[in-house]
């Protein structure tokens, strides 16, 4: 397996410090945020608003040329673009997908929809799976892989719904990307099952942490919890046991790291983050 690191959880970074501390510390690639950030509102980097290490989608074709550039002088492959474009945008897709494959990267994260107040499942999921049908033949031009996430509030929250969305779909042109944090919000599946039932459409995964907390007992006695980022060493999920699994399907591909926490400061957080996987994988 090799790692990378997501940079939504590196906001303090210029791209040019995310690639060339991430590489010092050991990682194999570095997976770029591509939006176009509002900033914060108090100036401040944070993992959505201000977040530094990211590349705008807003003439991002200018800016192709240097991603490949800070990547490749830190020794950094790419494992991925991470646009937050949904498969219906076709415009913005097609130039994701061509940014994906000028950048020399292999596959993009392409985005799925929830379903909003006034929509039913059914008629999302018709709508998406036509748009994705779309976006399995422009990756296949490009000669790259767009990838569903697995996700809490999406159409694609669990393996099963993923493969329902991509199945029948090229393998080779679209896949997923198993995330074992999302998991834990919503969608959990028995990890060796999952990764059996999607196959070759098994192509990324994402590595957080999360908890469930409690946030006080109403009058009635019932609990209300909610969901939080952890750790990889704190969180609810058995971070060795879900790397073993993927071993044991015969998985050696990327593993990003998208740390959330906030316990320890940046630099400390990510060196950890990669000893403790790489002490769990040897």
């Amino acid at each position: 397996m090799r790692f990378s690191v997501f940079t939504a959880s590196t906001p303090e970074w210029t791209p040019e410090e995310a690639a060339r501390t991430l590489a010092e510390q050991g990682y194999d690639g570095i997976e770029w945020r591509v939006v176009d950030d509002p900033g914060s509102p108090d100036g401040k980097p944070g993992f959505w608003r201000g977040n530094q290490a990211t590349w705008p989608l807003t003439g991002l074709e200018e800016s192709v040329e240097e991603i490949a550039r800070v990547s490749k002088e830190a020794g950094l492959e790419i494992s991925g673009l991470c646009p937050y474009v949904p498969a219906t945008r076709r415009e913005d897709v097609e130039r994701v997908i061509a940014a994906t494959a000028a950048v020399g990267a292999k596959q993009l994260r392409v985005s799925v929809p929830g379903v909003g107040a006034d929509e039913t499942y059914p008629e999302v999921f018709d709508r998406v799976r036509e748009a994705y049908a779309w976006v399995a033949e422009r990756a296949a031009a490009h000669g790259v892989k767009a990838l569903v996430e697995l996700h809490h509030r999406t159409l694609t929250a669990s393996a099963s719904s993923a493969l329902r969305l991509l199945d029948g779909l090229d393998p080779a042109a679209v896949g997923v990307i198993h995330d074992l944090g999302n998991l834990l919000a919503e969608g959990q599946e028995d990890h060796r099952w999952a990764f059996q039932l999607l196959g070759p459409y098994l192509a990324h995964v994402h590595v957080k942490n999360g908890v469930w907390r409690s946030t006080g007992t109403r009058d009635d006695g019932t609990v209300d919890w909610e969901f939080g980022w952890a750790t990889l060493r704190a969180g609810q999920a058995d971070v060795a046991a879900y790397l073993g699994a993927l071993a044991e399907h015969g998985y050696n591909g990327w593993v990003t790291v998208e740390d959330f926490s906030t316990e320890l400061p940046l630099a400390e957080r990510t060196a950890d983050n990669l000893a403790y996987l790489r002490s769990l994988v040897a």
